[in-house]
């Protein structure tokens, strides 16, 4: 558990920056260079990462039960993460209506996926891990909308042309992960 809350403290902590201390990252780019800063905070996020693995991991073979999810449960999880991961593919295929009426789909990807992952999961750890970054990216998200407030920031669609691509890349990647790279990664099957 030790390993797990470790890794949430530096990943999430690092990517809180901009949420509460949007001052102080400037005034450090300034100070290291942006090229300094992102290899730092990427070195930072790989550690905080590799240690929520490890962590997560470890936790499986002490499990702390706080309930049980009825078995159904995990059906309704990985249903909920298609859109997810279709979500997510807005983000970053570029003039997507979805990102232009969102502003920041991957924050909400996160906040959903993390949500679904609660109604299915009812360890400490996953309670840790998967409500840590559900408050996260509802902090993250919030504190984006007021950046994009602030500068006048606006996202400007293509066309549905755009979504057209984003949403069977979503799809084609959630099929992918549910049917195989879970079982495979995570251990566990969603559809198994």
């Amino acid at each position: 558990m030790t390993y797990l809350v470790a890794g949430l403290v530096l990943f999430l902590g690092l990517h809180s920056v901009r949420i509460f201390a949007e001052d102080w990252r400037t005034a450090r780019i300034a100070q290291m260079g942006e090229g300094a800063w992102k290899g730092l905070y990427s070195v930072i996020s790989f550690i905080g990462f590799a240690l929520i693995v490890y962590g997560y991991g470890l936790s499986r073979q002490a499990p702390v039960d706080l309930w049980m999810p009825p078995l159904w449960t995990r059906h309704v999880t990985a249903l909920l993460t298609l859109p997810v991961f279709i979500l997510l593919a807005a983000a970053y295929v570029p003039g997507t209506i979805v990102k232009a009426r969102l502003h920041h789909p991957m924050m909400l990807s996160v906040k959903l996926w993390a949500a679904a992952h609660l109604i299915s999961n009812g360890r400490l750890d996953d309670v840790l891990l998967f409500g840590g970054f559900m408050l996260w990216a509802a902090f993250a998200f919030r504190a984006a909308r007021q950046r994009d407030q602030k500068s006048g920031m606006t996202y400007h669609a293509v066309g549905w042309s755009r979504d057209f691509i984003a949403v069977p890349i979503g799809l084609a990647t959630w099929v992918a992960f549910a049917f195989y790279l879970h079982g495979v990664l995570i251990g566990v099957r969603p559809f198994g």
